[in-house]
């Protein structure tokens, strides 16, 4: 079984984060999402219009990888960043919480994701998403690079391939 460890992170949030846009209404950015930078430490605001979808992604995948809850400060420190501060020495700063505090509710709405007392994890409907989306991933690769096929299912191997691959 493919898990969402075992395939490209950036091709599994690029497709995770077009279905959060498509399929969960649950996920949308607010009407200031516009104006807002990431960080104390970007100049300008994020260029890509879809920014809010991939971090809700990217933030699912970490709570995948995690196994535990996860709180908000791991979240910010995190997607933190160095600020260059002109002639004094740069620094680590936290990214600003309200942004991922609201994609945190927005998926807790599409119950992907749980509260717990120790912080968010996972709910199985978050994890078999995950898994499911793994799988699509595996398959796009598989399908660039026809080595890593043996890598998934043979039913799934057929398809792709045309005919089993190995065996003896």
């Amino acid at each position: 079984m493919v898990t969402a460890l075992e395939v490209p992170a950036d091709k599994l949030i690029e497709k995770l984060a077009s279905y959060l846009k498509e399929n969960v209404p649950e996920v949308k950015p607010p009407s200031w999402v516009q104006f807002v930078k990431t960080g104390c430490f970007k100049e300008k605001p994020p260029e890509d219009p879809d920014w809010w979808y991939y971090r809700a992604a990217s933030i699912l995948r970490k709570l995948y990888k995690a196994g535990k809850p996860v709180g908000l400060s791991e979240f910010r420190k995190e997607y933190g960043g160095r600020k260059r501060r002109g002639g004094r020495p740069e620094r680590s700063y936290w990214a600003p919480g309200n942004s991922i505090r609201k994609i945190l509710q927005q998926l807790e709405q599409a119950q992907l994701v749980r509260r717990t007392r120790e912080g968010r994890i996972l709910t199985p409907q978050g994890k078999a998403l995950l898994d499911r989306l793994a799988i699509e991933v595996l398959m796009d690769v598989a399908r660039e690079r026809p080595e890593l096929a043996k890598y998934l299912p043979e039913s799934i191997q057929v398809k792709i391939l045309g005919s089993t691959s190995g065996g003896s």
